[in-house]
């Protein structure tokens, strides 16, 4: 039984995920099999995408002064 994909936390999640695109690569999975492990996958990255978007607003407000820093790509 698989875990509920909200309890995961972002480093399961993208484990599970990596472990899903790796099997996808393979291509010994029935059609079947292929398109559950691919929705699954697709749930997972919004999971993930979603706990990276909450992390960078707790970044961008959290700094020793009290001010909103923005991160800067670079």
């Amino acid at each position: 039984m698989q875990a509920a994909i909200e309890e995961l936390s972002f480093e399961v999640a993208l484990q599970e995920l990596e472990i899903s695109v790796a099997r996808l690569e393979a291509g010994d999975l029935t059609l079947e099999e292929a398109l559950a492990l691919f929705e699954r996958g697709q749930k997972l990255a919004a999971h993930c995408s979603s706990q990276l978007e909450r992390a960078v607003l707790r970044v961008e407000q959290l700094t020793a002064e009290g001010e909103i820093v923005e991160i800067v790509d670079g």
